[in-house]
């Protein structure tokens, strides 16, 4: 928790754009009014705002949408007048949130990584004053965006105004990646970026759907998970938090999609200025193809990427229609043939060394360096003795050696001798005496005494219909709900550590096994024990031992271990759902459990 991450909280950066300018009538997102009623019934006044083209880190323009204007300096007092909360690391929000980490401060408002003390997880909070101009739309954006419920955004999981404040809690992403630092690492592969724009635009037209509009979708938005999953954060409150609007959100999330897609090809940005750590075009050439930017970009998605950005007077270098909304943008990217991974590359074998034998030193003689002494001749043995006396010492050690290997050959026969006597003699008297060898050990069911769902996120999964799976009865079982996308619980938040059923034996048994049959084949499980002093484990480190590797499983998930487990507890853990009868759907489940000892 000490280590700052970045890339799991909106930090609401400055890369390639100025604070808030004032800019007013324009709506914050599709379906959130720009301005809340105050109390005594009249319209608040809007906050300040900025436009969309500033938002993407575009060149501000001039005249109609010059942020100057006569209410400028009034505004600017209003803004000057709103000071942030003054709070510290340790501050708890709701005797629950604790503030660990300021990650930014500004224009009001700022943005704390802080801890859920009652789920003890990471979480991302934006503060900012009751009073603030933009407290209203802030609020009224998260609650919309909280409604939503896509994991393929950030989830906001509470927005509240107490004691003179307003503050946002979202998601905390500590494994996941921002596009800002991908990008700062070099253009994408074809594959990379094609996944990008697929999965953003499918994600932002099912947003829009709902009447929700991002209007600050910049690379510092987007995160890529672990597993190569495209997040967004910040849908709608990122826009309301800076006053950003746009009379047209769709074309303007649209535009920035293409944005993203561009720098992704070219490791620039789609702009003369410079934005996000990304250099921009060169001034006066205007918005060139990605294509013409960089040899070797797949024509296709540079022909995705100018359809996308056609509106500020690009062309696109084929008759396609442009792209106005993230709806088309996605149907677009459906229709292009699909971009493949590119092939793996394995590194070429070591060349094969000849041992110095296959090279023949053996039969040539080595070579020697200049300047180093030859080498002294080895004496020749002497002749064999040729005399009398020579022929008769060799009789006599010949006979020596004969008479001692028939004494060693006579001692190794007489030892077998003895020793298949005494086996027959132990026989015999096992057999007299009625004494019987050791009888192997029987694989035998160990009692259950007790089963429990596992709820490492604290929320379990059906945790009343945990016994069906310990009733000796393989009709009955336990199983999970429905999830909807993602085989690991829906990509849930209250799911990251997954499920199960943990088994209770009542005292610590010597474990030689478990045989435990799944409720559907294709679900991801292993299978773990506790310490011998552990008492009520329920977190995934209380099982340390393992019994079963992680992997996928067929309609039975067996173990025989050589050398028992001393444990007590042993939990049955699935990770991931197998497919269920519908497409894009999961479920699973335990229909009987049992452990050997």
């Amino acid at each position: 928790m000490a280590e700052r991450s970045t890339a799991a909280v909106e930090v609401a950066d400055n890369s390639g754009d100025e604070p808030p300018a004032a800019q007013a009538d324009k709506a914050t997102t599709d379906g959130v009014a720009k301005a809340q009623k105050t109390e005594d019934g009249k319209a608040g006044e809007p906050g300040p705002e900025k436009s969309a083209d500033s938002a993407a880190g575009k060149p501000a323009k001039s005249g109609a949408d010059d942020p100057a204007g006569p209410e400028d300096g009034k505004r600017q007092e209003a803004r000057q007048a709103v000071t942030p909360p003054e709070l510290h690391s340790g501050h708890k929000l709701a005797r629950r949130y604790r503030l660990e980490e300021c990650v930014t401060r500004l224009d009001g408002f700022s943005s704390w990584r802080a801890v859920d003390e009652k789920l003890r997880r990471a979480v991302g909070v934006h503060l900012l004053p009751a009073d603030h101009p933009r407290a209203r739309s802030v609020l009224a954006a998260a609650r919309s965006s909280a409604l939503l419920g896509d994991p393929r955004f950030v989830q906001v999981l509470d927005a509240v105004e107490e004691n003179d404040l307003v503050y946002v809690v979202h998601e905390w992403l500590p494994d996941a990646t921002e596009l800002t630092a991908i990008l700062a690492a070099g253009p994408m592969e074809a594959h990379d970026a094609y996944q990008l724009v697929s999965q953003v635009s499918q994600a932002m037209a099912a947003a829009h759907r709902e009447g929700l509009a991002h209007l600050k979708l910049t690379p510092s938005a987007v995160l890529r998970s672990s597993t190569g999953q495209y997040r967004i954060r910040g849908l709608a409150v990122n826009a309301a938090l800076r006053g950003i609007g746009a009379e047209r959100p769709q074309r303007a999330d649209t535009e920035a999609i293409g944005a993203l897609l561009y720098a992704a090809l070219t490791q620039r940005w789609p702009y003369e200025t410079d934005a996000y750590g990304l250099a921009g075009l060169p001034k006066g050439v205007g918005l060139i193809a990605p294509d013409q930017v960089r040899a070797g970009v797949h024509r296709g998605l540079s022909e995705l990427a100018m359809r996308a950005l056609v509106n500020e007077g690009a062309t696109a270098s084929r008759q396609d229609p442009p792209c106005t909304t993230p709806d088309e943008l996605a149907k677009a990217v459906a229709e292009m043939p699909r971009v493949r991974p590119p092939e793996p590359t394995f590194a070429a074998p070591p060349e094969y060394q000849r041992t110095t034998y296959q090279q023949g030193s053996y039969a040539r003689p080595a070579t020697r360096p200049v300047g180093q002494p030859a080498a002294q001749p080895v004496p020749l043995p002497p002749p064999p003795l040729q005399s009398r006396t020579g022929k008769a010492l060799k009789w006599t050690v010949s006979a020596l050696l004969i008479a001692a290997l028939g004494l060693a050959s006579w001692q190794v026969a007489d030892h077998m001798l003895n020793r298949t006597n005494s086996d027959d003699t132990t026989q015999s008297q096992s057999v007299d005496g009625n004494q019987q060898k050791p009888e192997p050990r029987v694989p035998k069911d160990l009692k259950i005494e007790e089963t429990s769902v596992f709820a490492p996120d604290g929320d379990g999964v059906q945790a009343e219909d945990v016994p069906l799976a310990t009733d000796g009865d393989p009709a009955t079982a336990w199983i999970t709900g429905t999830y909807k996308g993602y085989a690991n619980y829906g990509n849930l938040p209250n799911r990251r550590g997954g499920s199960g059923i943990v088994v209770d034996l009542g005292s610590v048994q010597d474990v030689y096994g478990v045989d435990v049959a799944m409720y559907r084949a294709g679900q991801k499980a292993q299978v773990l024990a506790a310490d011998e002093d552990a008492s009520a484990p329920a977190a995934l480190s209380d099982f340390p031992r393992r019994i079963t590797e992680l992997g996928q499983t067929g309609g039975n998930l067996k173990a025989t271990l050589d050398k028992p487990v001393r444990t007590r507890y042993v939990l049955i853990h699935i990770t991931e759902l197998a497919p269920a009868s519908s497409a894009n759907e999961f479920r699973g489940g335990i229909s009987e459990i049992k452990v050997i000892g």
